[in-house]
Order: structure tokens, then C-alpha cells, then sequence
């Protein structure tokens, strides 16, 4: 997932937001690890085309990212935000979540398998924890950091806010 994919939201949105989509990439995960311990177990070799699909996916994604950046309008968020009324907002958020935890499956797709490759050679159950610890540490570490960010940019905020008024230093 892109940071960007949880940003254009209310202030007061952007955490919950960030949960949804933490939610959902566990979820995912849930779905993806059985299957990929069961594909390794009896199908091996559709190992790599997976990862060619999930790559090729990716890809796509990021040629629409570029094109939509250079050749379609920009809009100003605030603006839109200001002349929504509360169920489009809502509407729109699902929206961007939904498309958030696509992306991520894919991605979580790609980490799995790429983990999962990486320990073949081991027994099921040493596959099993391992991988299993890599999604865990991914997807808390992604969207840790994702929240982080959110609440250094509200911290940084109150600092601005706060020193609007204040000379010297403490300025």
C-alpha cells in the first residue's frame, strides 16, 4: 500500500482509516498464507508464475499511478472535501480502503510467496512460522509506520499552532 492510499481524508479519519486497511491486510493474509503453504506442499512450481502475475499487476498499477499524476487534472483535496456532503466523504473512504486492501493483497501476495521461497528447503513447520512471522512483521511495520507518520504530521501541527504567537526561540 502507498502512504497515498490513506491520504486525502479528514484529520479525524486518517487513524481510523489506517486501521481499516490493517484490518483488511490481515484479513488478507489469513486468506493468502494457507494457500500459499498448500501450493508449496502440492504445487511448487506455480510458485514463480504467481509472483510473474502479482509483478505484472504491480506494474500496471504504477504506469496508471504515472499517467493519472502527468496527464489528468489535479484536484485540490480541501476543496473537495469542503463540498461533499458527509455520505459522499463516507462513500469515497470505502472506496480508497477497498482499493488500498486490493493493493495489498497483491503485495502481501508477493511478500508471502517471496518468503515462502526463501525457506523451501526447510520443514513445513519451520516454513510455517517463519513466513508467518515475516506477514505479521509487515503488515504492522507498513502500517505502523504509516499511522506514525500520521501522528508526527499532527504533532507537528500543534507545534505550528502553538508558536504562531510566541518571538524568539520559543517561536
Amino acid at each position: 500500500m502507498g502512504a497515498e492510499k490513506a491520504s486525502s481524508f479528514r484529520a479525524s479519519r486518517e487513524l481510523p482509516v489506517i486501521w481499516a486497511i490493517t484490518k483488511g491486510s490481515f484479513l488478507n493474509k489469513l486468506i493468502i498464507l494457507p494457500f500459499a503453504f498448500l501450493l508449496s506442499a502440492f504445487l511448487p512450481q506455480a510458485i514463480v508464475p504467481i509472483l510473474l502475475l502479482g509483478g505484472v499487476y504491480l506494474s500496471f498499477e504504477g504506469v496508471e499511478k504515472i499517467i493519472h499524476t502527468f496527464f489528468h487534472k489535479k484536484h485540490d483535496i480541501s476543496d473537495i472535501l469542503k463540498t461533499q456532503t458527509e455520505e459522499e466523504l463516507l462513500k469515497l473512504e470505502k472506496s480508497k480502503i477497498k482499493s488500498a486492501i486490493i493493493t495489498d493483497f497483491i503485495l502481501s501476495l508477493e511478500i508471502i510467496m517471496i518468503a515462502l521461497g526463501t525457506v523451501t528447503e526447510f520443514e513445513l513447520l519451520t516454513q510455517i512460522v517463519v513466513v508467518t512471522i515475516v506477514a505479521i512483521v509487515a503488515t504492522v511495520g507498513v502500517y505502523g509506520i504509516v499511522a506514525l507518520m500520521v501522528r508526527m504530521d499532527d504533532g507537528g501541527f500543534k507545534m505550528v499552532e502553538i508558536s504562531e504567537n510566541k518571538k524568539g526561540f520559543t517561536k
